[in-house]
Order: structure tokens, then sequence, then C-alpha cells
């Protein structure tokens, strides 16, 4: 049953008492409606077109080595080169792939067309705590979007991106982290958004584990 064709069973149900057991009927029907629709818009915002993006590895680097990425990252918020301290961005690089709603049946695979391929245009970065302490600009470094275009077709593609700031380094709270030896460790949450060649939305979403701190320089510096 589609979520048209539930809305309509569910508000045509007669109620067969009358008075106040008619109206608690009544709203209770409504308030179905209300559920249900909210539920088919659910679906439809998480994508209607015929293919969807997988995520197969996110990884981070740190700005100071900005070729060796890793699952995990350690953001250093201050580096010391040649004795000048120095504040570097940190890259991430994610490996998407796309696949089809529909996969066939039987030993017949559905094969995506290039309407099926989809566009990346922007990603969205939020930072999370594991102890729900979660306000940015006090606990974590503010949300932030970013844009990025790359139109992920029938082969794996690798999208690099900016996952941690110059400016997030300049703030609260991990301007304070370069002369505490406090560690601030957060969940990085990446969401990638995008449009198939039809215009139909859709998006990802992939996590890695982001640790802040004053760490150790490379070469000792």
């Amino acid at each position: 049953m589609n979520c048209g064709s539930l809305v309509e069973t569910r508000a045509s149900g007669k109620a067969v008492w009358g008075g106040a057991m008619s109206r608690r009927v009544s709203a209770l029907a409504l308030l179905v409606m209300a559920t249900v629709a909210a539920s088919c818009g659910d679906v439809v915002r998480q994508g209607t077109g015929s293919s969807y993006l997988i995520v197969n590895a996110l990884e981070g680097s740190s700005g100071a080595e900005p070729g060796t990425f890793t699952a995990t990252l350690n953001s250093d918020v201050v580096t010391v080169v040649e004795g000048v301290p120095t504040i570097f961005n940190d890259l991430g690089r994610a490996r998407l792939r796309l696949a089809m709603k529909d996969v066939g049946t039987g030993a017949v695979a559905t094969t995506p067309t290039t309407n099926n391929f989809i566009t990346i245009n922007r990603y969205h970065v939020r930072f999370v705590r594991a102890d729900g302490r979660n306000t940015p600009g006090v606990d974590v470094p503010y949300p932030f979007d970013g844009a990025v275009t790359t139109t992920i077709g029938v082969a794996e593609v690798t999208i690099p991106f900016e996952l941690v700031r110059h400016v997030a380094k300049q703030e609260a709270p991990l301007a304070s982290l370069a002369r505490n030896p406090t560690v601030i460790s957060t969940i990085a949450e990446v969401t990638f958004y995008g449009l198939d060649q039809t215009g139909h939305e859709a998006s990802v979403m992939a996590q890695m584990l982001v640790s802040f701190g004053n760490f150790g320089d490379p070469g000792g510096g």
C-alpha cells in the first residue's frame, strides 16, 4: 500500500458512536493522517530517485601531514613549524559509490544509466560529543557547510574536502587547547548532498572520530 492509499484508508473509517466518542475517534483519525503524511514526507526527502549513495570509507588527514589519511584524526590546534606557531586546516576524503534501489531480479542486475548518476554539490560537517555536551562554540566547534562538485557514476569516486577549518582552531572551544593539555574527543558527522541527472535529491552521511588537542608536532617541532 502506498502513502496516499494508507492515508485515505485511515481517514475513511466511520465512527459508529455518538457524542464525545465520535469526536475522539475523529481526532484520532486526524492524528493518524498527520503522522502518516509526515512519514511519507520523510521518505520523499530521503530521495525519490532510483539511485542512492554509499560511503565506502571516510578518512581524515592532519594539515601538518596532508598526505597521511587515517580512519581517525588527531587534529592539532597549533603546530610549530621552524619555531613558528602555525595553524593548519585538516583535510578529509570520502570514497563514495552509487547503487540502484531496484537491484533487478535473478541473474539480471539493474545497471545505472547516466540519468542515475548523482552529482554532489555540497557537504555539511557537524561535531558531537558522546557525553551529550554539544553546544557549538562552547563544547564543540561550529558546524559548517562546504561546496564540492563531483559526479558519482558506475565507479567509486574519492571526494577530498575540508574537515576542520582554520577558523575553528581560532575560536572557542579549540583556541584554549593550545595553552592546556586538554583533549576534546568528538564524532564528526559528514553529510554529502547532491542531485541525480533528472533532479532528484540524494544524500548520505558518514562518521569518524576527531580528537582536538595540542599534540606533538611532526619532526619534534
